[in-house]
């Protein structure tokens, strides 16, 4: 087969990651891959495991970019693909004008996956719009349910996003190299009851929750640190100014590090006792926290979109009810002296998510 995916751009995030995992595994399995994005720092990651990107401006929501629905249905007129994958909505729009335009006999089939629970509306529905579509979760299956009846629910099927054991092995333990330059670097943790919430610096991601939970437990006499680990998308530097003026007010200085963007964020969950999960809104599926329950890292999370499926399956004692900051507190209160393990039979494992989209790919 030969298979198009369309996103705005390929940077980090989630929906980028989930790319490129399905590429290398195309290549791996002799099919060939092109992603067609904006471009961005994975694109060398993308080309060097074997698919060919496709630089165009598809990322922009402006009447501009409808000049792109041409040059899309010229590409795939070219290329002749068998799949056409679409995974967010402005590049979705635009590709899907362009192949409603071509021949329904020869055209690729379309592929859709939504990937969160969007504003219900027009401009979202396209996600709907595939000949097959692909939900993250059960949390999203039921959101296109609910909010888009006229949807057949023959054609949607759940496809949870996956971690390969491989690179997230249950008790992994960080090379001695770099556990001593994060040493170095942050040598405030030593001997701390070390909390992380990784996720972008953004409201609903639960930063501001964050700061109360760990002044509560500093309150009580915890030796509690927090590690904030993400960076805010470059519209928001707002929201991280008012996050960093909390942490300073609250008098938390020393007792919260916001380490931003960074490329190792296994091993940063590997050396800290508890991973939090506190988005206000529910995550699709939540990769960070499935990634750390893979890690055998104990997960206490709101309990409510994809991250709720995840605790209900390898750990239910860290589901907590969604904005409950005294609860969550006493969990992680209690958790400082011991924390449970996950279940080691994860189920939502990389290579299961692959087979299972492939398989979407090959059906006729």
């Amino acid at each position: 087969m030969k298979v198009i995916q369309i996103l705005p751009e390929l940077n980090a995030g989630g929906v980028e990651r989930g790319t490129l995992e399905v590429g290398k595994y195309l290549v791996e399995q002799g099919h060939e891959s092109l992603v067609i994005s904006n471009g961005g720092r994975l694109v060398e990651q993308l080309e060097s495991e074997g698919s060919r990107h496709i630089t165009l401006p598809v990322h922009q929501k402006r009447l501009s970019s409808l000049k792109q629905v041409k040059v899309l249905r010229k590409l795939f007129e070219d290329e002749k693909p068998d799949i056409l994958h679409l995974r967010s909505r402005l590049p979705a729009w635009l590709a899907y004008l362009a192949w409603r335009k071509m021949d329904p006999t020869t055209r690729p089939r379309l592929v859709t996956t939504v990937h969160g629970m969007y504003s219900v509306n027009l401009y979202s529905k396209i996600m709907t719009r595939g000949e097959a579509v692909i939900c993250v979760s059960n949390s999203v299956k039921d959101y296109v349910l609910k909010n888009y009846p006229d949807v057949p629910e023959k054609k949607l099927t759940v496809i949870h996003r996956g971690v390969d054991p491989a690179q997230f092995p249950y008790g992994f333990q960080p090379d001695p190299v770099w556990l001593s330059e994060w040493q170095q670097h942050y040598p405030q943790l030593a001997g701390k009851y070390v909390i992380t919430l990784p996720g972008r610096i953004t409201r609903w991601k639960g930063q501001r929750d964050f700061i109360q939970v760990i002044a509560t437990l500093k309150s009580r006499g915890l030796p509690v640190h927090g590690l904030l680990v993400g960076d805010p998308h470059p519209k928001k530097l707002d929201f991280l100014e008012e996050v960093k003026t909390e942490i300073q007010v609250t008098g938390l200085s020393n007792d919260i590090t916001l380490v931003g963007h960074r490329s190792d964020l296994r091993e940063i969950m590997a050396i800290s006792d508890v991973v939090v999960s506190l988005s206000t809104d529910p995550e699709a599926f939540g990769r960070v926290s499935l990634e750390a329950l893979a890690l055998g890292k104990p997960v206490a999370g709101y309990a409510h979109g994809g991250v709720g499926e995840q605790l209900d399956a390898l750990l239910p004692e860290g589901k907590i009810a969604v904005g409950d900051i005294p609860a969550m507190t006493e969990k992680l209160s209690e958790w400082a002296t011991t924390t449970p393990p996950p279940e080691r039979a994860n189920p939502f494992t990389l290579q299961a998510m692959l087979a299972q989209t492939v398989a979407i790919y090959s059906r006729r």
